[in-house]
């Protein structure tokens, strides 16, 4: 088995046993991107010597007995929205072309504490929005690979490194995820701290991971999870335990409450039908459907005002500047945020708390919620990234939110099942997606 297959907590348990060293990891990734890289393209900065310098120095760390963190040696990837003190950060705009900043953000720095390399920054959307970069996706170059963190998940799909970090303001982490058929995990809001990362909206932006495993994002996201004085979202509280607790069995089989959401009528495709129809049949008697009632309808509604609104606050620089320069949707998204009343603002964000006590109501009964994590199995062509439509009420609530490759549409593409759970019980989720990954057949 080549390196670059292995997934990350298998790299890092090879490096720490002495199985394997750094150096030979990142070079292993480093040829791989070098054979798949051209159909791919899913890096907008990668420098093979930084890369392979930070792999020695680690290597040499660990041969003179010094501490080495739970990521040691293991090459991941960053979207270009997180500032690198060692790579530029362009937020996928010709607007910040060379822009190249003075520290990490917090969550690359909590990487680079665990031992990680950074092996390079991959492709964003423009300003993590919906216009392309160019990435492809790894099972199909004609179709894809979602957005916008395209390049992080097609990366680690491509088997270019084991893990990669990406962001989701709407459907940007578990889209891409379920159309590379990669493990895509959202935390519930302010787990991971945003600091240092392009701000596009406080109520909405998320950090997430994207790896091959439920144990990988597990460890990604509590190596970065906790507080931050700079992001005023994060809390001051002990660093929850994701990855041993995502390695556990629970105490009773889960039971899975299958939410097809407002939006399942309109927009789920066949493909998604069938493998849902599937899957239920497969769990029988341990889910149940659920609806969530009317109270719900408002929520596509009310995430675009917010995400409107925030963005058109946060970017307003970049549009007086330099708005011939944005694409047309990303100019239009910001107009509209402009028109849009500070009443009906207001209502939107208000709509949160009340829904998230109804959602919770669910899960004094269900472990989980089971619904898509997109319409479909990646659309053709390259001019768009596709629906982010199955996400939009999870984002919206913050909740956590976990996709899994564990089914395939007639065409062998990936149909990824999404997992939600409660605010706060991230580590519940985790362990329930790997009881299904473990116990249902893609």
């Amino acid at each position: 088995m080549s390196a670059c297959a292995f997934s990350l907590t298998e790299a890092a348990e090879h490096i720490r046993e002495g199985r394997l060293t750094s150096v030979e990891l990142v070079q292993d990734c480093l040829a791989r991107v070098d054979e798949v890289e051209p159909a791919v393209q899913a890096w907008a900065f990668l420098d093979r010597d930084h890369a392979l310098r930070q792999a020695r120095d680690l290597d040499e760390r660990r041969a003179h007995g010094n501490p080495t963190g739970p990521l040691h040696g293991v090459p991941v990837g960053i979207k270009d929205i997180f500032d690198t003190s060692d790579y530029p950060t362009e937020l996928g705009s010709p607007l910040w072309a060379g822009r190249t900043p003075r520290r990490d953000a917090a969550a690359v720095a909590r990487l680079r504490a665990a031992g990680a390399v950074i092996m390079g920054k991959t492709v964003t959307t423009e300003y993590a929005y919906f216009h392309p970069g160019k990435t492809r996706n790894p099972h199909d170059p004609e179709r894809t690979p979602g957005g916008s963190s395209s390049g992080s998940a097609a990366a680690v799909a491509a088997h270019m490194v084991p893990a990669a970090i990406g962001s989701q303001t709407n459907g940007s982490v578990i889209r891409p995820a379920a159309f590379c058929g990669v493990v895509g995990f959202k935390p519930t809001h302010g787990l991971i701290p945003r600091t240092g990362a392009l701000l596009l909206s406080r109520t909405l932006d998320h950090v997430g991971v994207f790896g091959r495993t439920v144990a990988d994002v597990a460890l990604m996201a509590e190596v970065m999870a906790g507080h931050d004085d700079e992001d005023l979202d994060t809390r001051p509280m002990a660093r929850p335990p994701l990855a041993a607790v995502a390695a556990s069995e629970p105490p009773l089989p889960p039971r899975f409450a299958f939410v097809r959401s407002p939006v399942w009528d309109e927009y789920a495709e066949p493909a998604t039908r069938e493998a849902f129809a599937e899957l239920v049949e497969a769990l029988g008697d341990q889910i149940s459907q659920v609806d969530l009632g009317e109270s719900f309808g408002a929520v596509i509604d009310w995430q675009k005002k917010i995400m409107e609104v925030e963005m058109a606050y946060n970017l307003h620089r970049d549009y007086e500047k330099g708005g011939e320069q944005l694409s047309d949707p990303l100019r239009k998204l910001i107009e509209r945020g402009r028109g849009i009343s500070a009443v009906d603002y207001l209502a939107a964000v208000g709509g949160i708390a009340p829904l998230t006590q109804n959602i919770d109501s669910i899960f004094e009964e269900y472990d989980a919620i089971v619904t898509p994590a997109a319409p479909g199995e990646a659309p053709r062509g390259l001019s768009a990234t596709g629906n982010p439509i199955f996400s939009t009420l999870w984002t919206y609530l913050g909740t956590p939110a976990v996709t899994l490759p564990i089914m395939r549409s007639e065409a062998g593409l990936p149909l990824g099942v999404q997992l939600v759970g409660r605010r706060h019980n991230d580590a519940r989720l985790l362990r329930t997606a790997r009881w299904l990954v473990n116990n249902v057949e893609g």
